[in-house]
């Protein structure tokens, strides 16, 4: 039968330990249930020797509830240690507890960063122990109280935190992008030649143009502004330019 902690596991997660609770602790978890029980057997043997009387009676069904009431306790304390799961894999460490209404939580290996185990004389004896994971927030803390096989299991995590560590060190990095190409270079430009600046001597002039000048030439020429020799160098060089 397929366990309850069997479906949390993800892909390519194996178990490397499992196991719970020393039975001793159902002993600590059901004293009262026991106490009850070894109670009730005692007081059918006190009441065993008293004649037939109601108070006989009362006690016979007394005893009767307390037996029934015990033994549905312990079933509960038996039951409820028998559906824990401590469990080591190669990726966490995962606690599983509850009967019906299941609690679970779990460690990543990469995040412990101790474990402290306490074992008294009896707990070498029967190897178990108190067991403490610290995780890397320094502040959480898992306990295992009572954990059955205790150095076992604080071993099987720390190895199982080596090989993951190791596997990740060995896992080659991802390829490093590579730069952009620096864009290339633009071609220069040639600056355009200015073209010459055209004299006044080379710069053609209309008709109507050469008109007015004239006409403004031989005005001033009227006036005696210019001499008639000038008027007619003038004259023949913007007949020139047509």
């Amino acid at each position: 039968m397929a366990r309850y902690a069997d479906s949390l596991l993800a892909n390519e997660e194996r178990i490397a330990l499992r196991t719970r609770q020393h039975w001793l602790a159902t002993l600590i978890d059901g004293r009262y249930p026991w106490a009850l029980l070894i109670a009730s057997f005692g007081l059918l043997i006190v009441t065993s020797g008293v004649g037939e009387s109601p108070f006989k009676t009362g006690l016979g069904y007394a005893v009767l509830v307390g037996v029934v009431i015990s033994l549905l306790w312990l079933a509960k304390v038996y039951w409820n240690w028998y559906a824990q799961d401590y469990i080591v894999t190669n990726r966490r460490v995962l606690k599983v507890d509850g009967i019906i209404n299941k609690h679970s939580a779990d460690s990543s290996l990469e995040k412990i960063n101790d474990a402290v185990l306490d074992q008294n004389f009896i707990g070498r004896i029967l190897g178990y122990g108190d067991l403490d994971i610290l995780t890397a927030a320094e502040q959480e803390v898992d306990h295992y109280k009572m954990l059955n096989q205790a150095p076992t299991f604080k071993k099987e995590m720390l190895n199982q935190k080596h090989a993951l560590e190791s596997d990740l060190v060995r896992m080659p990095s991802p390829p490093l992008r590579a730069a952009p190409a620096p864009p290339p270079a633009p071609e220069p430009v040639a600056a355009p030649v200015p073209a010459p600046a055209s004299s006044p001597a080379s710069s053609a002039m209309t008709a109507d143009q050469v008109t007015a000048t004239l006409n403004r030439l031989a005005d001033l020429r009227d006036r005696g502004a210019i001499s008639p020799e000038e008027y007619e160098a003038k004259k023949t060089e913007l007949l020139n330019r047509i």
